[in-house]
C-alpha cells in the first residue's frame, strides 16, 4: 500500500512521471494521502480553476488520512530527530504509522529511518 506526496500527485496529473510510474499510479485504486498532502493540494499557489477542479476531483477519490495521536507522536519525533519541515514531518509520520509506503521525489524523506520510499522519477 502507498500514501502519495503532493509532487507526486500533482507530476501524476500532469503527465510528467514516467510510463512505469503512471502503470504503477493507475494501478492504485484509491490513493492514499495525508491530511498535509490535502492541504498543500488545495493551496498550490498558481493553479487555475480548471487545475483545482482537476485536483478537488482527484481528491475525492483519496483517503485522506487525518491526524491521530499516533501520528502526532511520530510528528514530534521525526520533527525533532531529522529538523524537517512541518508538512513533510506529517506526511513522514503517516507513512510511518499507517506502514504504507511513500510514492515522492522530494529528498528531504531520504534519511528517515523506516520510511520506505520510491521515487517516481527512479522507476
Amino acid at each position: 500500500m502507498y500514501l502519495l506526496d503532493t509532487n507526486a500527485i500533482i507530476d501524476y496529473l500532469n503527465n510528467k512521471l514516467s510510463s512505469e510510474t503512471n502503470i504503477l499510479m493507475d494501478n492504485i485504486s484509491i490513493p492514499q494521502i495525508s491530511i498535509a498532502t490535502r492541504i498543500e493540494l488545495s493551496i498550490l499557489p498558481n493553479a487555475d480553476e480548471k487545475q483545482i477542479e482537476i485536483i478537488n476531483q482527484y481528491i475525492s477519490y483519496c483517503t485522506v488520512f487525518e491526524l491521530t495521536e499516533d501520528v502526532v507522536l511520530k510528528i514530534i519525533e521525526i520533527r525533532k530527530k531529522y529538523k524537517i519541515r512541518d508538512f513533510d514531518s506529517i506526511i513522514a509520520a503517516t507513512a510511518l504509522v499507517h506502514k504504507l509506503t511513500l510514492i515522492t521525489s522530494d529528498k528531504d524523506f531520504n534519511n528517515i529511518r523506516k520510511l520506505k520510499i520510491i521515487a517516481p522519477n527512479k522507476l
